[in-house]
């Protein structure tokens, strides 16, 4: 009986993708499989994206039965992640004045650096390995990572064609500029920034079949949805939250987390609401507007949901897919609710002539309803309070309706209880809700732009989320939503007078 396994260890994000749907059994980090050594149980292993080298949750156990299995021949393949951790090295410190280095395995000769990329991608192929074997056009996926510089001696075996680097467009259209993809001498070690891969280019599942000989594909796939119901049972991963069977919804509801700025928490507040909803047995979906999908990854590690090919929601030339084709997709499947964080703050990009090119214009066209966030942490909890009523009033100008008022951070109560009569009167917003400030919210590891360990990040969100706000009310907060228009630039410059 072939075996495939899929790593399953803090820090991963497994259920990010299908890989094919070949994983067959679940591998954890004392590097057993049905209680023998996965070096003797498995035919090809498969280790994820997600955090791995931040989390530093690899143990010694699981890396002796990587390299003995890399010393058999037998296949393994690394996905972002997982690719960093078959490197030499990694440098983790983005910002820091000095290099952070993490080692890895040592088994493809590359090492990495920091580069930020999150673009559906297409990729040119080098005839390196035999995962490639008869794969003559560009391969399909998408890039989301924060430590994508991939330099070394390694046999290349992918180069990514990228629209935009570290923030910035590259204007090298065409060009395959990002070195993608490598393997080790004997070709059967392979790493790959390339997430989506094994699911968007049959050839290489193909060829990966042959190369493990595998005869019945059917009891393959068949088995892969046992390993697919262990990923969907928990929330995230070795909590022993198990989630609940409940009745779907129907229709999916919306709701979206806006924000008046940067740093006002909108990535924390979606991640624990996604935990939240996913252990009340609800399936969540979870979008970004704009581009920078590496945002809701935290919360797909506590769904287990897949990084669907719309979840970047398109403002101008910037995303994967428009608000009508988005919206028509999750009104036909079978998601419960679908939360959407906005981008810096709800109006950034609304006099931009390309449109749309805010998160206010995407709630506009679809009457999306919203969460509107501030931080306090910055001007105090006064000068918070008057400028969301500001931007509060001006979404109602606008025709988006503000459900609810979330002051974020909040370091004084009595404050927070003085402003509340203020906000509720001078807007019509009812509900209005705080989180307190996160007292370990300084360390490394809770920064997404930087270094960030999923299983720190998500708990502490998710517990502060559970603790402090109520959920079903937040539930229903959220509406059925229909695409009905996008407005032009002159009608959004009308509705500001």
């Amino acid at each position: 009986m072939t075996k495939i396994g899929l790593a399953y260890i803090n820090g991963s994000v497994p259920g990010f993708e299908d890989f094919g749907n070949l994983p067959t059994d679940i591998v954890k980090e004392n590097g057993l499989v049905n209680g023998n050594k996965a070096s003797d149980e498995l035919d090809a292993l498969i280790i994820p994206g997600g955090t791995l080298i931040e989390s530093n949750d690899i143990n010694m156990d699981l890396n002796r039965e990587i390299k003995k299995m890399a010393r058999d021949g037998k296949p393994i393949i690394g996905i972002c992640a997982g690719f960093q951790l078959l490197s030499n090295q990694i440098d983790i410190g983005r910002k820091s004045p000095v290099p952070i280095v993490k080692d890895g395995l040592g088994l493809i000769d590359v090492n990495f650096s920091p580069l930020i990329t999150s673009d559906r991608v297409k990729a040119k192929v080098y005839d390196n390995s035999f995962l490639v074997k008869n794969q003559t056009e560009d391969v399909t996926g998408f890039h989301t990572h924060t430590y994508g510089k991939v330099e070394g001696d390694a046999k290349p075996l992918f180069y990514s064609q990228v629209q935009r680097m570290n923030y910035g467009d590259t204007n090298k259209k065409g060009d395959y500029n990002i070195f993608s993809g490598a393997c080790n001498d004997d070709e059967n070690v392979i790493g790959t920034m390339i997430h989506g891969i094994l699911d968007e280019n049959p050839v290489l599942v193909d060829n990966i079949v042959e190369q493990i000989d595998i005869q019945d594909l059917d009891d393959i796939y068949n088995r892969n949805l046992e390993v697919k119901k262990y990923l969907e049972s928990e929330v995230g991963i070795h909590t022993g939250i198990k989630v609940p069977a409940v009745k779907p919804m129907g229709k999916p509801k919306y709701l979206m987390i806006g924000s008046n700025g940067s740093d006002s928490g909108k990535t924390f507040i979606l991640t624990g609401l996604a935990g939240a909803l996913r252990k009340r047995g609800y399936k969540v979906a979870l979008l970004k507007v704009g581009p920078d999908v590496r945002d809701i990854i935290p919360g797909l590690y506590l769904t287990k949901g897949k990084m669907e090919d719309y979840a970047s929601v398109k403002i101008g030339h910037l995303g994967w897919a428009d608000i009508e084709s988005t919206v028509a997709k999750l009104n036909s499947s079978d998601y419960d609710i679908v939360l959407i964080e906005g981008v810096m703050s709800v109006f950034t990009g609304l006099l931009n002539e390309k449109v749309p090119f805010s998160a206010a214009e995407i709630a506009m066209s679809s009457n999306i309803p919203m969460i509107l966030a501030t931080g306090v942490n910055k001007g105090g909890i006064e000068s918070a309070a008057i400028d969301i009523v500001a931007q509060a009033n001006m979404l109602e100008k606008f025709g988006i309706s503000v459900e609810g008022i979330l002051l974020n951070k909040v370091y004084n109560d009595d404050i927070f209880d003085n402003v509340v009569p203020y906000i509720k009167n001078n807007t019509s917003v009812d509900r209005i809700l705080k989180l307190p400030k996160l007292k370990s919210a300084d360390m490394r590891g809770f920064i997404p732009e930087v270094e960030i360990r999923y299983e720190l990040f998500t708990s502490h969100a998710m517990d502060l989320i559970e603790n402090n706000l109520n959920i079903d009310e937040i539930i229903n907060m959220a509406r059925e939503v229909e695409f009905e228009k996008i407005y032009s630039f002159e009608e959004i410059k009308s509705r500001m007078i």
